[in-house]
């Protein structure tokens, strides 16, 4: 979830039009939200029918291949087969003439893959686009950074914490599922390609490890393969200012490709410049991890995305408490809504069971056909931008009685109009894979915000709902009270 770092808007941040339904993802936002990563499973199911219907028939043409390798081949096993047999005569000169060419030029195979071929042009449109490759990896990078995850672990389908000697497993997925060394290696390129050593070589180490392994094998699927992972890991040392191990991997990738003349000159190079320092032969580059959004506050964001920050026990503090709590309102005067008091500066409260499970699924079903990808105001602007990964939509209470329920039910609790102009519409918010916003204030901090220019004025609270709980992870961080609250429905 991403932070929030001090007091905050009613329910929302800035409004977006009405637009149309974002049924399909758009291509290029799909790694934005979750929801719109499990709508990508349809077209998958679609293109897995595709493929079974291809191999059904290459099955078929290839039994019938056989067949005819078994006949022709029965006939050369008896070496005393009668040529003067005017009846054998006859096929030999067939099968030589015409036989063997309908075999050879059959255009069964070709019919087969071109019906592949067409069933995946219609479902093309509907796939993720390339961006979303770059989205879903600097997203495992997000998350190998925040939770601080070995990559080997996660190569392996393990989510592991390792600081020194000590390893602690943070999730256990239900099922075990490892990558492959094409998979680690278009993770490391993403970064490669970004000039982000850091995250680019223990990616790349762990393709060519695998890549190593499995050396001499054939996948159809994979674009990358052990020297694609040389070359890009030597140069990435090379980068990284370490000119030993950049010339250790290029004489490596030279054993598989000798005659490539572009490594032959890096080697040289690398030769020449460990002459030249020989102190190079032994020195280990420290590569430190970059920070694209000059964050200042980040290592104190994911300490506390990590843990539940310095978060006060209640005995400490007598301020804070439990309670059940009606506000005085007869609307919850007979089901009153259990509060936990977290912090008194700023003033946050933890509302339990606020909704139910069947309103939870009723809301995040409303919305899910309009949400489009997050964005942050800009000047006049509103764009997405890296720091806030995830997809939203804006729910007016015209939309279902619920909302309307929701808004007398928040209203009575507060004390607040949530009405507009007084209060902005519901914004219901998916987000991604490490999906995330990172620490931001949700009240206007300058003049010149659109907020300024609404009848509403400036934000003063926010009222946030949990619709669901997640696997691992998560919380809303408030980085200078120093404390975060894990994400579990309310």
């Amino acid at each position: 979830m991403g932070p929030a770092a001090g007091l905050a808007a009613l329910l929302a941040v800035l409004a977006l039009g009405a637009g149309d339904p974002a049924g399909a993802a758009a291509r290029g936002d799909t790694f934005s939200a979750l929801t719109s990563v499990a709508r990508a499973l349809a077209p998958e199911r679609r293109l897995l029918g595709l493929l079974r219907r291809y191999l059904r028939g290459e099955e078929a043409r290839l039994r019938d291949l056989t067949r005819f390798y078994d006949k022709v081949l029965s006939l050369h096993e008896d070496s005393a087969t009668p040529v003067s047999n005017p009846l054998l005569a006859f096929t030999l000169i067939k099968r030589l003439q015409s036989d063997w060419r309908n075999v050879v030029h059959s255009l069964e195979a070709s019919e087969n893959i071109r019906a592949l071929k067409d069933g995946y042009e219609k479902v093309e449109q509907d796939l993720p686009a390339f961006e979303d490759v770059e989205g879903a990896a600097r997203a495992l990078m997000r998350l190998q950074d925040v939770y601080m995850l070995n990559v080997k672990g996660l190569a392996r389908g393990v989510f592991q914490r390792v600081v020194g000697s000590a390893v602690t497993d943070l999730y256990s997925p239900r099922r075990l599922f490892s990558l492959t060394a094409d998979d680690c290696f278009q993770v490391g390129k993403v970064a490669y390609d970004m000039g982000d050593y850091y995250h680019a070589i223990p990616w790349l180490e762990e393709a060519v490890s695998l890549f190593r392994g499995s050396y001499g094998e054939w996948k159809t699927e994979d674009e990358a393969s052990l020297e694609d992972a040389l070359d890009h890991l030597a140069f990435a040392y090379f980068q990284a200012g370490n000119v030993s191990c950049a010339l250790s991997l290029s004489r490596e990738f030279l054993l598989y490709s000798p005659d490539n003349k572009r490594m032959a000159r890096n080697v040289l190079k690398y030769e020449k410049l460990l002459a030249e320092s020989p102190n190079q032969v032994v020195a280990e580059a420290v590569i430190q991890r970059p920070n694209v959004p000059h964050l200042q506050t980040r290592d104190i964001y994911e300490g506390l995305c990590q843990t539940l920050g310095s978060q006060p026990t209640h005995y400490q503090i007598p301020s804070l408490y439990c309670s059940y709590e009606t506000n005085s309102s007869p609307y919850l005067l007979l089901q009153p809504v259990r509060k936990e008091v977290i912090h008194l500066e700023p003033y946050v409260v933890l509302y339990h069971d606020f909704v139910s499970d069947v309103e939870a699924q009723k809301i995040r079903g409303l919305a899910e056909p309009w949400l489009q990808r997050s964005v942050v105001a800009s000047g006049e602007k509103q764009l997405p931008v890296e720091y806030r990964i995830s997809k939203s939509a804006w729910l007016k209470d015209t939309v279902d009685p619920l909302l309307v329920t929701l808004d007398h039910r928040i209203g009575a609790l507060t004390g607040l109009d949530v009405q507009t102009p007084y209060a902005e519409y519901l914004q219901v918010v998916n987000y991604g894979i490490g999906g995330h916003y990172e620490p931001h204030f949700d009240h206007a901090t300058s003049p010149t915000s659109p907020l300024y220019r609404m009848k509403s004025g400036n934000r003063v609270a926010t009222f946030m709902i949990y619709l669901s709980s997640v696997e691992a992870g998560g919380a809303t961080a408030f980085i200078y009270a120093n404390f975060s609250v894990p994400v579990v429905k309310d």
